[in-house]
């Protein structure tokens, strides 16, 4: 049995132009911000050797504030880390904010030659990962060693 044709009130028309809100991208949350700024920190710090003596030395101390139990820091990357969970876009704009920051990291830790790199002998990608995951890890320690580690570390880099 054939079907009869809709009535002319109900057929489908051909998509016009979209009206309503046009798709924007997600707002970056506050430890995507936090995470950039800092890698705009370090960046500034490679590009004017002039303030600071050792530009490596004054970003592993940031990193290390920044990190430091109690910061603000620490709070917003822990509520993004848990909202991005199921968000596979909130997951990747907090990784993407993160390696922004390693990369700041990596550049400031090539730019002294080879023999003056510190005590472990890698590549400047793996030890700025390195680096900065052991600021990471400061976050979790008890405030009465935070300066212990930021200490250790800057002789781990050869600071």
């Amino acid at each position: 049995m054939a079907r009869a044709r809709p009535p002319k009130s109900r057929r489908r028309r051909a998509a016009g132009p979209r009206v309503g809100p046009s798709p924007h991208a997600p707002r970056p949350t506050p430890a995507e911000r936090g995470l950039l700024a800092l890698a705009r920190e370090l960046g500034a710090l490679g590009r004017d050797a002039r303030g600071a003596a050792d530009p490596l030395r004054a970003a592993l101390e940031r990193l290390a504030a920044a990190y430091a139990p109690g910061a603000a820091l620490v709070g917003d990357l822990h509520r993004a880390w848990l909202s991005s969970r199921g968000d596979k876009t909130a997951a990747l704009a907090l990784a993407w904010a993160r390696e922004q920051l390693r990369l700041a990291l990596e550049d400031l830790v090539a730019r002294p030659p080879r023999a003056a790199r510190g005590r472990v002998d890698a590549p400047p990608d793996a030890l700025a990962w390195l680096l900065l995951a052991a600021c990471e890890a400061i976050a979790w320690e008890p405030p009465s060693a935070a300066a212990d580690r930021t200490r250790t570390l800057l002789e781990l880099a050869g600071r």
